[in-house]
């Protein structure tokens, strides 16, 4: 699966209450990747609640794809700025840009 949303991220002032909302009003999983990060699962696409000092001010989709570099130059060709340059997570690379309408989104690329 490329170019397809497939993870959402809501920023909190409160992880802790976030993620416990969103167990108790729709059943969700919840796995904390420490002080700033929990994990969602079984809501129907994964996502996770983000309480870091620089998290992004506004939920935001984000899109795997296979090609990062490739991605990104579609992006830019597109319209879109880079918000966030490239950078290594946990789980791959991604990079942030705003589309022309002013949403915010990720691309994102596994590990290998």
């Amino acid at each position: 699966m490329s170019d397809k949303i497939d993870y959402i991220e809501f920023p909190s002032s409160d992880r802790a209450g976030t993620s416990a909302f969103f167990q108790a009003a729709f059943g969700w999983g919840v796995t904390s990747y420490g002080p700033d990060y929990d994990g969602i699962n079984d809501a129907g696409i994964d996502g996770g609640v983000d309480q870091a000092p620089e998290k992004v001010d506004a939920t935001m989709a984000i899109v795997r794809t296979d090609d990062l570099d490739a991605a990104e130059r579609r992006v830019t060709a597109a319209g879109g700025v880079i918000t966030k340059a490239q950078f290594d997570f946990a789980g791959g690379r991604r990079f942030h840009f705003r589309e022309p309408g002013g949403n915010e989104l990720a691309v994102w690329v596994a590990r290998d």
